[in-house]
């Protein structure tokens, strides 16, 4: 499962942390176990399942990702995208430059 109800809970609505760049809190990181990307979700929008947060693909990007295609993908191995259980909330300045 992607989404527990406690993330739900943290997940601001999607606008709330507008305007504070690096300083926006990512509530929930996923990941792709046999590839290189990263999602780090700062706001949520429950009804669209749509997310805003900090993208580490090919490149770094501050974007909008729903939840539908974190579901959707499969990597080679089979295995989808993984929350990472052992987050922590944090401002997106700590982990901007990190892989």
């Amino acid at each position: 499962m992607l989404l527990t109800k406690e993330n739900l809970k943290a997940l601001p609505p999607l606008g709330v942390q507008k305007g504070k760049g690096v300083d926006a809190v990512v509530h929930v990181k996923f990941f792709d176990p046999c590839g290189s990307w990263t999602w780090y979700a700062t706001e949520y929008d429950p009804i669209e399942g749509r997310f805003f947060g900090l993208v580490h693909g090919f490149e770094k990007e501050w974007g909008y990702f729903t939840l539908a295609e974190l579901e959707s993908v499969r990597g080679p191995l089979g295995l989808g995208i993984e929350r990472d259980r052992h987050w922590t909330p944090r401002p997106a300045s700590q982990i901007e430059n990190r892989r």
